[in-house]
């Protein structure tokens, strides 16, 4: 799941229904930084893109995909691990400090951390782990939704940065997740349910008392735990960009009128 520009003011990126004195720009360094990393993530994405309309085209079938993008879509997104850290502690670097300013992440650290944690959880604790899980059509579900979404928020972020941000990215920004987000969640949750059987069967990173610790822990549980965290969390994510939605695209008509 994700929620997200950058610009002088919070309207301009959609994170505030005021307009607030206009802040100070990043620096030539900070600023190549923010760029760099933002077209990295966008091409990692694409590469992924590539990698499934290539191995469809191969098989003829959409099945098991999975395989044909497992290496780069673990790499690029456990590389959003950045932005919960840039998020979670944004005073430690002046970088940090600038993430969070100019709209590279979501204003909500709560939201924003629960969003690349479930998925890099996802990437690596469920479908890495239970191996069972990766031929599911699920799996293939949250795969694609996920590479969209994060095509079009890497290069939102880019193009924002550069001050040259195209309406269509900002339209498909705020417009392709009340499709995306929904598919993306119904893949994970999918994902999780099909691991279960295999989890409890076999134990996967439970631990059983009596230990020296005297600690206990059910995997399988915790995955039910994960699951049901969905309920509150999902529906805030998704009222947050409608919202955002309605006030960026209409602040941007506006604009457009007053021209």
């Amino acid at each position: 799941m994700a929620a997200s520009g950058s610009g002088s003011s919070r309207a301009d990126n959609g994170y505030g229904s005021q307009q607030p004195r206009r802040r100070k720009g990043p620096g030539a360094l900070a600023t190549a930084y923010l760029v760099i990393y933002n077209v990295v993530m966008t091409a990692g994405w694409l590469v992924i893109a590539v990698g499934l309309v290539r191995a469809y085209l191969a098989k003829g079938s959409y099945h098991s995909l999975y395989y044909s993008i497992e290496k780069p879509l673990k790499f690029f997104q456990t590389g959003a691990l950045l932005e919960v850290g840039i998020v979670v502690f944004p005073s430690t670097t002046n970088i940090c400090i600038l993430h969070c300013a100019f709209g590279i992440v979501p204003s909500s650290v709560v939201l924003t951390a629960f969003q690349v944690m479930s998925r890099v959880f996802l990437t690596w604790a469920v479908t890495h782990s239970v191996k069972e899980v990766q031929t599911e059509d699920s799996v293939l579900l949250f795969v694609v939704a996920w590479t969209i979404t994060e095509i079009i928020r890497y290069s939102f972020y880019t193009f924002s940065l550069l001050n040259h941000l195209p309406y269509l990215i900002k339209w498909a920004r705020y417009t392709l997740f009340i499709v995306l987000y929904p598919m993306g969640v119904s893949g994970e949750l999918l994902t999780i349910y099909a691991a279960l059987p295999f989890v409890r069967q076999s134990g996967l990173y439970s631990i059983s008392l009596p230990n020296k610790y005297n600690f206990s822990f059910d995997y399988y549980t915790f995955l039910i735990l994960v699951m049901i965290s969905y309920i509150p969390i999902f529906p805030q994510l998704y009222f947050h960009m409608l919202h955002q939605r309605r006030k960026v695209l209409s602040h941007t008509e506006e604009h457009k009128k007053s021209e």
